[in-house]
C-alpha cells in the first residue's frame, strides 16, 4: 500500500546489545540499525562492535545469560571499534540519509535510552529529537515498535510482547540476539504495521488548545 508523506521520512530500526541494563553502569557491546522507508525499501545500514567502557562494569546475571548464547556473544564482541569513534561515524552516517529521521526500536525505552547516552557521551547528539539546542539526528520522540505492534494489532497489553508478534511479521528473520539480525527483523515488523495502519481510516488534524 502506497503511503503519502510531505516530505520523505527514514526510519531509523535500531537494536543494541549490552553486558547489562542501565547504561549508567553497564557498556553497550554492539548495535546495528536499519534504515527504510514507508515502503520497505532499504536505505542503508550501519552496524558496529563497541569496546566496553573502562569506567563500567558488566552485570554478572547478564553475563550468566551471554554463556547460553556463544553464537551471539561471538557476533557481539569480535574486533570492537572505540566508541569514541564509531558514534560520531554513526552521527553522520544518520545525517546522510534522506528527509528527515526517525528513531525506532523494540522497545525504545531500553534501545533507546542506551543510543541516547551514548550519542550524548560521544558524539555531541541525542536518539531523539526535542527542544533542546545544538545538533539533531532525529525528529521527533521517535517510535516504540513494541508499543505500536501491541495497539495496531488490538491486544491487551499483557499480550505487547514482541515475542508475540506472528513470526512471518518478521520476515523470516530469525531473532538470534545479533543487532544486524534483530535489527532487519524489526524492520519488516515496522513495515507490516504500516501497512496496517495505512488500511485504518484517515482522521484528519485538527489543531486546537490542550487544557
Amino acid at each position: 500500500m502506497t503511503h503519502i508523506s510531505a516530505e520523505p521520512v527514514t526510519f531509523v530500526v535500531t537494536d543494541i546489545e549490552t553486558d547489562g541494563h542501565s547504561p549508567l553502569r553497564n557498556s553497550m557491546l554492539s548495535f546495528a540499525s536499519i534504515a527504510v522507508d514507508y515502503e520497505g525499501n532499504e536505505i542503508g545500514t550501519f552496524e558496529a562492535n563497541l569496546m566496553p567502557r573502562a569506567d563500567r562494569e558488566a552485570d554478572p546475571r547478564t553475563m550468566d545469560w551471554w554463556l547460553t548464547q556463544p553464537e551471539a556473544w561471538a557476533a557481539a564482541t569480535s574486533d570492537p571499534e572505540r566508541p569514541e569513534d564509531v558514534m560520531p561515524a554513526y552521527a553522520a552516517w544518520v545525517e546522510a540519509l534522506p528527509g528527515f529521521k526517525v528513531f525506532v526500536a523494540a522497545p525504545i525505552l531500553f534501545d533507546g535510552a542506551w543510543m541516547d547516552h551514548y550519542l550524548d557521551t560521544y558524539a555531541g547528539t541525542r536518539a531523539i529529537g526535542g527542544p533542546y539546542t545544538g545538533r539533531q539526528l532525529f525528529r521527533g520522540g521517535g517510535v516504540c515498535l513494541y508499543t505500536m505492534a501491541g495497539t495496531l494489532r488490538g491486544q491487551d497489553y499483557l499480550n505487547w510482547g514482541m515475542q508475540r508478534v506472528p513470526a512471518d511479521w518478521y520476515g523470516d528473520v530469525p531473532h538470534t540476539h545479533k543487532a544486524i539480525d534483530d535489527a532487519r527483523g524489526f524492520a519488516n515488523v515496522l513495515i507490516r504495521l504500516f501497512d496496517m495502519n495505512a488500511a485504518l481510516p484517515t482522521i484528519e488534524n485538527q489543531t486546537g488548545a490542550y487544557t
